[in-house]
């Protein structure tokens, strides 16, 4: 097959194409708009393969995608292609709105139109995926979680926009009868992520010996999913899932933020004990700071549906994912400094008055 993934040189599109690269023999087309977390060398392991191409192109351009669907003919739509960090979206809601829900209706209705004109055995197997995140559903209490029924309650601009592309995607299967498939997924984390998330922002400062910025009282519990965990989950969730169905992704492996950094520190000691000068455990650099706007206190993924329907279980659970990924982090300075070339110097985001 031909499958378009649209930010394929982001964190999670790019764990995605070099799995399927690897994984199967599909040909993938990678559009992206290449914006300050986009990155073609976290694509370097398969950029060479003869099933691998490129397209520098915004999804809000339609004449651009309409375009590449008649030059390449997909037969399946993998959308992740999104801005991403909570962060810059109270600094900045507009790229949001513009990128997640105006330029999710361009690429819907481009499959739309180009879907309509296949002969009929194409036009039933077809699929548009759409990937997107937990935090559409708000903030958990205690006990419980999200399920594919959960009702919406976005609390930022970044989960209000993905959850308004949900609606459209949806929206373009119920009113259009396009093929699609919606995945939410929980946090993830692993090789290749931009360091303005939490993981890699803590591994790569406390190996400077700069401060470990920890919201509030780091009480604000994650559910986190290694990155090659959910790659898996979405090839299967597009090949074997259901037109019109929505399956959570989650790893089950519930942390809250001041655990994670913990853990990060001590392992750190075990695996870099050449502390930085001054201190003589990565604990010492952990700094409490003003909490986010609005930030939810607990998501947590119920992924029994495609457990149970698709047949999918993660290989990681978070003590040996976190491993890997500090190992990871640790042999690959060079892809670290490269991609903090722009204007990212990991520096403290949203705090915009509220």
């Amino acid at each position: 097959m031909k499958i378009f993934i649209t930010g394929g040189a982001g964190f999670i599109g790019s764990a995605l194409i070099r799995y399927l690269i690897s994984e199967t023999d599909h040909s993938i087309v990678n559009i992206d708009k290449l914006t300050y977390a986009g990155n073609l060398a976290s694509l370097q392991p398969v950029s060479d393969s003869s099933r691998y191409q490129f397209e520098q192109v915004d999804i809000c351009d339609a004449q651009a995608i309409n375009k590449l669907f008649a030059q390449y003919q997909p037969d399946i739509i993998m959308h992740l292609a999104a801005e991403s960090h909570v962060d810059r979206s109270i600094d900045g809601p507009a790229e949001f709105i513009e990128t997640n829900i105006v330029g999710t209706s361009v690429l819907l209705e481009a499959a739309r139109q180009y879907w309509s004109e296949l002969a009929a055995e194409k036009k039933q197997a077809f699929r548009f995926h759409h990937i997107s995140t937990d935090e559409v559903y708000g903030s958990l209490g205690e006990e419980g979680l999200f399920q594919e029924t959960t009702a919406y309650d976005p609390s930022s601009p970044y989960s209000a926009s993905k959850a308004s592309s949900d609606h459209l995607v949806r929206a373009w299967h119920r009113t259009f009868g396009l093929p699609v498939v919606v995945t939410n997924c929980s946090n993830n984390y692993g090789p290749y992520q931009f360091p303005e998330k939490l993981i890699p922002l803590i591994i790569l400062n406390a190996l400077e010996g700069k401060p470990l910025p920890v919201y509030g009282k780091g009480d604000q519990i994650r559910d986190w999913l290694y990155v090659e965990d959910h790659a898996k989950a979405l090839w299967l969730a597009v090949t074997k899932g259901k037109s019109g169905e929505t399956y959570n992704i989650g790893g089950r492996n519930e942390r809250t933020n001041i655990e994670v950094v913990k853990t990060i520190c001590s392992l750190l000691d075990e695996l870099r004990p050449q502390h930085p000068e001054g201190i003589s455990e990565y604990q010492q650099l952990i700094t409490y700071v003003t909490d986010r706007p609005g930030h939810d206190m607990r998501y947590a993924i119920d992924a029994d549906k495609i457990r149970s329907e698709l047949d999918w279980e993660p290989d990681e659970d978070f003590s040996t994912g976190i491993r890997k990924t500090i190992i990871w982090y640790l042999e690959n300075p060079g892809w670290c400094e490269d991609i903090q070339s722009g204007s990212y110097r990991r520096e403290r985001l949203g705090l915009k008055d509220r």
